[in-house]
């Protein structure tokens, strides 16, 4: 992205509200970019100070001798304003605000926070922050920063919400011997968001991992459309936070109780290509494996120990984890056979027992990892008395070396005596864990990068014939005009069936007669249901008759639920009551929609009926670049695809149709952003063809 060039890569750097005081953040911020080598102009700006850390120093930005590309503003909130708008006169190109005091302070901070970006907007200059650490970067280099210290050069881009998370990984990171090419601390994210970083670092050569931190995601559509790009370039490890249920909004709607915001991102992330870390360890576990490990060809894995215990737990991880234990060939069964000692298992996990020392642990390895059966290899070490930590790192060096398209990761287990051993590999930067979890959920994140490479890059928009938009606005105006948000289950009906959604006919009677004659011109049977967009559920107060075959019994149904309605909900609008056709019997499902906050609409696939939020057997997806190939993944993520395929001799069900119904069900609640929340439930399965029963509609 040419546009953060100048944050990275700056001719020059002023430092507003420099300091000469050790321990201020503007003497800081000066320190760090000279420490950092930078080799670029530097500006400080201090109304009161000539000179600063050697540098000549400036009362103003707009007295510097040159323009700065980049200013670094670290000064109080309240003086943070007329400064920007003196950076844009002056032609400053890009503004990095470290200055605390905006809207995580509350409104006023919010009115401030607001008004800086207004002045960004108009002078063209591009922000980070403010409420920030700053942003790093060890190839340029440069450091406009107040974090203590300097990242080891390496290709980890690290993005984070957190300034304190990022100052801490910073300081860990020393330690561990783990390089980054980026540092990036996003602040409030007033103007420039993660989303726009993901992308730079997508293009940065010097990047081969990039990890993000975040609490939330700005721009929903945005961060889809920039992670699908990047993911295919990059791996993208993002660690989320804030996945309770407990803020999720209340719903009335199967849909919204099922559904809450950690599920939206869950959607977004396998959708758009990203891998979701599940804790700290994991993100930094990934990208050390990422920075140095190759995408492996597939999903087996072999294992190679000298304890039982290890290699049993390793291996209930790899099924844990959806992988493969790998199968060997004959020939590599043989051969371990004939030069193994005869008490070690020389199938997957291959036991090279506890008295192994480097050139047995080597022999397996020889064999194993040239098994074309095997993808990816992890070797676990317990120290013992014979172990030998350092000469089997070099094994293990020169197994990577001989086959460099297969992962090979290790797990030294033990104290003091496998330290050296550890170390030696991480030098060579092959990943070295304490124990085999992480070791396997390494590979696990090497495996699901290797799918995501070969997802098509892009797919066309589902496009359908036989939809009416026009009816659906029809309808949406009548309910706007009646001044209601829920809509009548004749209308839903309605919508759905404009998109060429298959429906159970549906109309509304407002006398007992009329119901009667309806129900004659549709076919019996027939089920009513009482009309009225604030009854939730019919059933529970007797609004629903089903089965009804004559005249009469529609007749006497329509008056009687009448009557109750009337009895036990005198104050409930009813608008009449809705004569239905009778569908056959088939597999019930459900289909819906939340709108979430985020990224928009969020569809729900599922076994449906009145157990459906009792078995809560759902797939999630946004409707947002929804295509043929997730929508089937959608449905295979289910047990109802199970008895949809046929289950126990039952003919299987019509599931192209299924697809064709969710796919224009996509498309009907991306057309018409004011749809909130839709239930379809249930959707009856037939071996040809689907039907919608019942519909749910809610509006903005």
């Amino acid at each position: 992205m040419a546009g953060l060039t100048n944050f990275f890569n700056p001719k020059s750097v002023a430092v507003i509200g420099a300091s000469k005081s050790p321990g201020k953040i503007g003497n800081v911020i000066v320190k760090n970019i000279i420490a950092s080598g930078y080799p670029g102009k530097i500006f400080p700006v201090n109304l009161k100070e000539r000179e600063i850390e050697g540098l000549a120093s400036y009362p103003s930005i707009s007295s510097t001798p040159g323009p700065a590309e980049l200013a670094i503003i670290s000064i109080p909130a309240a003086s943070v304003l007329d400064v920007a708008e003196e950076c844009g006169k002056s032609g400053v190109k890009s503004l990095v605000v470290i200055t605390a005091g905006f809207k995580e302070t509350g409104k006023e901070g919010l009115r401030l926070e607001r008004k800086l970006v207004e002045i960004c907007r108009l002078h063209k200059m591009r922000m980070v922050g403010p409420n920030c650490v700053g942003l790093m970067d060890t190839h340029a280099p440069i450091n406009a920063s107040f974090a203590a210290g300097f990242p080891l050069k390496g290709e980890i881009a690290f993005i984070s919400q957190s300034g304190a998370m990022l100052v801490a990984i910073l300081d860990w990171s020393y330690s561990a011997g783990l390089g980054f090419s980026k540092f990036i601390s996003l602040g409030n994210k007033a103007d420039l968001t993660e989303s726009h970083f993901i992308e730079d670092a997508a293009n940065d050569p010097n990047t081969k991992v990039i990890l993000c931190y975040i609490e939330d995601v700005e721009d929903g559509s945005f961060f889809l459309e920039v992670a699908r790009r990047a993911s295919r370039e990059k791996p993208i490890i993002i660690l989320k936070s804030g996945t309770s249920q407990a803020g999720a909004r209340a719903a009335s709607s199967h849909t919204g109780a099922l559904a809450g915001s950690n599920l939206a991102y869950e959607a977004a992330f396998r959708q758009c290509g990203v891998i979701r870390a599940g804790s700290m360890p994991e993100l930094f576990d990934l990208a050390v494996a990422f920075a140095s490990q190759p995408a492996p060809g597939g999903e087996r894995v072999a294992i190679i120990t000298n304890s039982g215990g290890p290699g049993i737990i390793a291996a209930d991880n790899v099924e844990l984890r959806n992988l493969r234990m790998a199968r060997f060939t004959k020939e590599t069964a043989g051969q371990l056979r004939e030069n193994l000692p005869a008490e070690s298992n020389i199938y997957n996990p291959v036991d090279v027992l506890g008295d192994a020392k480097a050139d047995r642990y080597r022999f397996a390895m020889e064999k194993v990892m040239a098994d074309q059966g095997v993808d990816s290899a992890v070797v676990l070490l317990c120290a013992g008395g014979v172990t030998e930590p350092v000469e089997t790192a070099r094994a293990i060096i020169d197994m990577r070396k001989t086959h460099p398209e297969k992962p090979l990761i290790a797990a030294y287990m033990g104290g003091e005596q496998i330290t050296e051993g550890a170390r030696v590999l991480s030098e060579a930067q092959i990943p070295c864990f304490t124990f085999p979890e992480p070791a396997i959920s390494s590979i696990s994140g090497l495996v699901e990068y290797s799918r995501i490479k070969i997802m098509p890059a892009g797919e066309e928009n589902l496009l359908y014939d036989n939809i009416n938009p026009q009816k659906v606005r029809n309808i949406f105006n009548k309910v706007q005009m009646d001044k209601r948000l829920v809509l009548l289950g004749s209308e839903a009906a309605g919508v759905v069936a404009a998109y060429g959604i298959p429906a159970a006919a549906t109309v509304l009677a407002t006398q007992p007669e009329e119901a009667a004659e309806l129900a004659g011109e549709m076919g019996y049977p027939v089920a009513l249901k009482v009309a009225s967009p604030r009854i939730t559920h019919k059933t529970d107060v007797g609004g629903v008759k089903t089965g009804l075959e004559s005249y009469e019994k529609v007749r006497t149904g329509f008056i009687e639920i009448m009557e109750k309605m009337q009895r036990y909900m005198p104050h409930v609008a009813i608008h009449g009551v809705e004569v239905q056709k009778m569908m056959p019997k088939g597999t019930e499902l459900i289909i819906g929609m939340t709108k979430d906050v985020q990224f928009g609409p969020l569809i729900i696939f599922g076994l449906g009926g009145i157990y459906v939020n009792l078995i809560k057997d759902v797939s999630f997806r946004l409707a947002n670049g929804l295509t043929v190939r997730e929508i089937k993944k959608m449905l295979a993520e289910t047990k109802a695809y199970t008895l949809l395929r046929g289950y126990r001799g039952e003919k299987p069900a019509d599931i192209g149709a299924i697809i064709e119904v969710i796919g224009r069900f996509a498309k009907l609640v991306t057309d018409f952003p004011e749809i909130t929340e839709v239930d379809i439930n249930p959707v009856i399965a037939y071996n040809r063809g689907v039907s919608a029963v019942d519909v749910k509609i809610t509006i903005s």
